[in-house]
C-alpha cells in the first residue's frame, strides 16, 4: 500500500473519530410542526451516524430510536398549529390581527418554553454538549442554553433569513435586492419596491430589537437565574447558520462561509402511493391538478362563493383534481374531483401525471413542487408565501393567484394557461435540473459542516470582522 493511500485512510480514520460519537443538543421550540418537519430527518441522521442527540421539541418520536433522546415540550403551550387562518372571515384586518397574533404568541411561547420543567430541569442540569443547534425563527430565548454549556451554536432556519438572522453573523441582507419575508417581492424591485423592502427591513427589525431587549431579555434572566449577557451578544457567537433555501428558487445573495444553503434538507426519495390514490392518478388520461393548501389552512374554512369558484371551474377540465379537503363531505362536488383528508405531498407531486400544482406558496411545497418539476399556481396568504411565488413567477414556472381575485373567471385563466403555454412546464423541469445538481445532497451538507463545527471547536476562523462594527462602522 503506498504512502498516500496510507495517509488518506489514517486521516479519513481521525475525521471519523473527531467528527462522530458528538453530544448534540437541539432546540426545536416554534410550535409549527412545518418547521420541525424540515428538522426531523436532519436530527435522525446525526444518530443515525453515531452522534448521540437530545432534542427539544413539541414532537417527541412515537417510537425510540437509537441514540436520540426527546425533552417533550408537549403541554407547555397551547397553541392551535394546525388552523391559524379561517378563510371564512379573511380580509386586511383578519390578516394583520394574524400576524399581531402570531408574533405575540412567539414573545409569549418564550416565558412558556423556558418556564416548562422539562426545560427547566435541562437549566439546572450538569449535562456536558460538544455542540448546540437551535432554530433561528424569531426569538433567541433558547440560545442561552449554548453559553449555560460552554457550547459552539449553530443555527438552523426552515425558511429564507430574517434580517436579525444574518445580523448573527454577520452576513450582508442589502434590501436592494434581497427581498423582505414580510413582502411578496422577487430579486428584481423597481424603486418603489426597493423602497417598501428596505422600510420593512428597517421597520421589523427594529421591532424584533426592541422586543428582545425588552421583553424576551427579561424571561431569561428571569428563568436561567444566573447573570446571563445581552442575548444580542450571544447571537454574536453563532458559528453556522443552516438554511432550508437554494439559489434556483430563493435567488443569488451573497453568502459568508458560515450561512450554509440546504434546500431540501427534509426530502426523501418518493415512496409507492397507497392503492386508491395511486389508481386514481395512473387512470388520469388527462392528468391531474393537485390542489392542497398545507398544514395551517384547512380548505373546509374556504367560503362558499369561493369554494364555488373552485369546483365550478374544476368541472370544465377533463383533468382530474386530487384536493386535500379536511372535511367528510365537498358540496357540489364534481365526478373529476377526488377530496382526501391527508395526502403524502412529496409522493403525489413526484407522479408523472401530475401536471399542476396548486397551493399556498409555502417553503417546502414550493420545493417539493420544484424538485418534481411540477408548475404552480400559488395563493400566497403570509409569512414567505409571497415571495416564494414570486420567485416561481419569475422564472415562468408558475402564476399567483390572489386571494382576494378568485372568481370562477380567474381559477379558469391561471388553469388554462398553465396548461395550454408548455412553457411553464418546461421552465418547471429546468429548475428542477438545476436544483438537483449538486456536488453533494443537502442532508451530506448539512451533516459536513455540523462535523466541521464540532472539529474545529466552534470554527472561530469562520467569524466576519462585521460583527465587531457598529452599523455606523460597518457602512463606513
Amino acid at each position: 500500500m503506498s504512502v498516500t493511500r496510507i495517509f488518506q485512510i489514517t486521516l479519513l480514520a481521525w475525521i471519523v473519530a473527531v467528527g462522530s460519537g458528538a453530544r448534540i443538543l437541539a432546540l426545536f421550540p416554534y410550535i409549527g410542526k412545518s418547521h420541525f418537519v424540515v428538522f426531523e430527518p436532519y436530527v435522525k441522521e446525526l444518530a443515525t451516524r453515531g452522534h448521540q442527540v437530545v432534542v427539544v421539541s413539541h414532537f417527541p418520536q412515537k417510537n425510540p430510536i437509537k441514540n436520540l433522546k426527546d425533552i417533550s415540550l408537549v403541554g407547555s403551550q397551547d397553541i392551535d398549529a394546525t388552523d391559524r387562518l379561517n378563510l371564512t372571515t379573511m380580509s386586511g384586518l383578519e390578516y394583520l390581527n394574524t400576524a399581531v397574533k402570531e408574533l405575540t404568541n412567539l414573545v409569549t411561547s418564550c416565558n412558556k418554553t423556558l418556564s416548562f420543567y422539562t426545560v427547566q430541569n435541562l437549566i439546572d442540569s450538569r449535562e456536558k454538549f460538544d455542540v448546540v443547534i437551535a432554530e433561528m425563527f424569531t426569538t433567541d430565548c433558547i440560545i442561552p442554553l449554548a453559553h449555560k454549556f460552554k457550547a459552539p451554536l449553530i443555527g438552523i432556519s426552515s425558511c429564507a433569513t430574517f434580517p436579525w438572522i444574518d445580523y448573527k453573523i454577520g452576513n450582508p441582507h442589502n434590501p436592494s435586492f434581497v427581498p423582505n419575508l414580510f413582502t411578496s417581492f422577487s430579486d428584481n424591485m423597481n424603486f418603489f419596491e426597493r423602497l417598501i423592502n428596505t422600510v420593512c427591513e428597517v421597520l421589523f427589525s427594529t421591532i424584533y430589537s426592541l422586543t428582545e431587549g425588552l421583553v424576551t431579555q427579561n424571561y431569561v434572566n428571569h428563568h436561567f437565574r444566573d447573570e446571563m449577557p445581552l442575548l444580542s451578544e450571544l447571537a454574536k457567537n453563532t458559528s453556522l447558520i443552516l438554511v432550508n433555501t437554494h439559489f434556483t428558487l430563493n435567488r443569488p445573495r451573497p453568502l459568508l462561509p458560515g450561512m450554509v444553503e440546504v434546500g431540501g434538507l427534509y426530502l426523501k426519495p418518493p415512496k409507492l402511493l397507497p392503492k386508491d390514490l395511486d389508481d386514481f392518478l395512473n387512470g388520469a388520461e388527462h392528468g391531474v391538478i393537485y390542489f392542497n393548501m398545507g398544514s395551517m389552512i384547512r380548505a373546509e374554512t374556504l367560503p362558499p362563493e369561493k369554494r364555488d369558484a373552485f369546483l365550478q371551474a374544476f368541472a370544465e377540465f377533463p383533468q382530474r383534481v386530487l384536493w386535500k379537503w379536511e372535511g367528510d363531505t365537498l358540496p357540489g362536488q364534481p365526478k373529476n374531483v377526488k377530496i382526501v383528508k391527508w395526502l403524502p405531498q412529496f409522493d403525489v407531486l413526484s407522479h408523472p401525471n401530475v401536471y399542476i400544482y396548486l397551493g399556498h406558496g409555502g417553503l417546502m411545497g414550493t420545493i417539493e413542487a420544484m424538485y418534481a418539476g411540477v408548475p404552480m399556481i400559488g395563493i400566497p396568504f403570509f409569512g414567505d408565501q409571497g415571495m416564494n411565488i414570486a420567485a416561481i413567477e419569475s422564472a415562468n414556472a408558475g402564476l399567483q393567484l390572489e386571494y382576494a381575485d378568485i372568481n370562477k373567471e380567474s381559477v379558469l385563466r391561471a388553469i388554462k394557461t398553465l396548461l395550454e403555454e408548455p412553457s411553464y412546464r418546461k421552465n418547471a423541469k429546468r429548475m428542477s435540473q438545476i436544483f438537483k445538481d449538486r456536488p453533494h445532497s443537502a442532508m451530506d451538507t448539512a451533516i459536513y459542516w455540523t462535523e466541521y463545527v464540532i472539529r474545529h471547536n466552534g470554527a472561530p476562523h469562520l467569524r466576519s470582522a462585521a460583527l465587531d462594527l457598529s452599523w455606523y462602522q460597518y457602512y463606513c
